[in-house]
């Protein structure tokens, strides 16, 4: 096990009628003007606006709102904000929705406490050093960005989506109740379920020493995501399943499953650049095809690990060829993303194969960067892995 360094300031306040707590704990932290952050209105429709309000509201606590948050937060809807959140000498941004709606509220925050424009902040390669208060209201199990250190960000007029990790974004609190999750779609919910193993799958499949406690953490996790996916879609409104994908969640993002290791989110860092030049897909299902197809690229690199990674979650029982299960494990993550609605190949994305040299130059600034990771990739390794996407 590596040296680490292990932070979660994020206070959590878990299941039902949490929403009470929004303004009592929001005064006691001594906020008095807050930025309430939402989406499209799914908040309205389903009562939890009124519920996150009457609570501000008997509080004695100000606010302003800002909705509006599309899937693959922009950058230009950001600073729009910014300047409204400058003007009205807000104190606090509380984010209500997934992970889009947070990660939009971190990029603010940003801006606010460094009084600098947030894309530069993200691309500039100088970490911020001052932070600005962010609270969530989680509404969608899925980025984890309720407890963690990143987020991500899309310019829409250079097609580029990146992120940061700073200790400078954790939310200091965060409500969550998994009610508030009975009412996201079927795909959704299955983008969610692949958003949550691959922030597990990331840091467990890496080529370094294992560190056993931190790798079984992260397969408990996964085969608890695993069973409870198919029990949420099947019954949306069944609470313990929803609560074990919430609180995956957080737990799979808030780094706990990556403690003593090297990892680095190639898998992430690829399917940025698919929804930065897509913005129709959304970030789950891009993960979901492109992770069977970078795992049968590189799994020779640490094929051990794969074949426990089969074991362990999936059930394969590790034979003499060890290299037989390991694929054998590849394939039932992808057929187990299939189960789940999602897609599989770069077909079903609708993204045609003339688009994958302009991906892969953008992924590695025109093939004079390699992609970090479990094995470093080359702009020639991304297009054999799209082929294999197919």
């Amino acid at each position: 096990m590596q040296n680490f360094m292990y932070n979660t300031p994020t206070q959590v306040f878990f299941g039902r009628g949490v929403e009470k707590e929004i303004g009592p704990q929001l005064k006691a932290r001594g906020y008095k003007k807050i930025m309430l952050h939402y989406g499209g209105g799914s908040i309205k429709r389903t009562g939890l606006y009124d519920k996150v309000t009457e609570s501000l509201r008997e509080a004695g606590l100000d606010w302003i709102e800002l909705g509006g948050v599309a899937p693959n937060p922009k950058i230009s809807f950001v600073r729009e904000c910014l300047k409204i959140c400058r003007k009205e000498q807000i104190d606090f941004i509380l984010a209500v929705g997934g992970g889009s709606v947070i990660d939009s509220a971190k990029a603010i925050a940003m801006g606010l406490a460094n009084d600098k424009d947030p894309w530069e902040i993200i691309t500039g390669g100088k970490m911020p050093e001052k932070t600005f208060p962010v609270g969530a209201v989680l509404t969608i199990s899925a980025a984890g960005s309720e407890m963690s250190n990143s987020h991500v960000i899309t310019n829409e007029e250079i097609h580029m989506k990146r992120g940061l990790n700073t200790e400078m974004v954790r939310p200091v609190v965060a409500f969550m109740n998994p009610e508030n999750t009975f009412t996201v779609s079927p795909f959704q919910t299955g983008c969610g379920i692949v958003d949550i193993m691959m922030h597990t799958l990331e840091r467990y499949l890496t080529p370094d020493e294992d560190a056993i406690l931190t790798d079984r953490i992260a397969e408990a996790l996964l085969v608890s995501v695993k069973e409870a996916g198919p029990v949420a879609l099947k019954n949306p409104e069944d609470y313990e399943a929803r609560s074990t994908l919430m609180w995956a969640s957080s737990l799979s993002h808030n780094g706990l499953t990556g403690c003593g290791k090297t990892f680095g989110f190639t898998v992430h860092k690829l399917e940025h650049d698919f929804s930065g030049v897509f913005d129709n897909i959304a970030h789950g299902a891009g993960l979901s095809v492109l992770f069977p197809a970078w795992a049968a690229y590189v799994y020779k690199d640490n094929v051990k690990k794969f074949a426990r990674l089969a074991e362990k979650v999936m059930d394969i029982p590790v034979g003499e060829d060890e290299e037989a299960t390991a694929l054998a494990g590849i394939q039932a993550f992808k057929d187990y993303f299939r189960s789940l609605g999602m897609p599989v190949t770069l077909g079903e994305l609708g993204v045609p194969a003339d688009a994958y040299e302009q991906i892969a130059n953008l992924t590695t600034a025109n093939d004079t960067k390699k992609v970090p990771g479990f094995r470093e990739l080359t702009k020639a390794d991304l297009l054999a892995i799209y082929k294999l996407a197919e």
